[in-house]
């Protein structure tokens, strides 16, 4: 397994839009934790609104697949 195998297999996870938006709500709270001068409201914030998009996403795909196990169906 060469280098650009490794780069592939770590970077493929990052097609996925929960994955992206779970790596952007864990930045946005580190930063606020750790790096910018915010309240504990904001951090509960950002978690929620990661929370809640990841599992609009997650409901969005499971009615895709129930709209295809539908049609094949027919």
């Amino acid at each position: 397994m060469g280098i650009r195998d490794v780069v592939v297999r770590a970077v493929s996870p990052l097609k996925s839009r929960k994955v992206r938006v779970a790596l952007a709500t864990v930045i946005g709270a580190l930063l606020a934790e750790y790096g910018l001068a915010v309240k504990e409201e904001m951090i509960y914030t950002i978690l929620a609104v990661g929370s809640a998009l990841i599992l609009g996403i997650a409901h969005e795909d499971s009615g895709r697949a129930g709209a295809l196990i539908g049609e094949s169906q027919d």
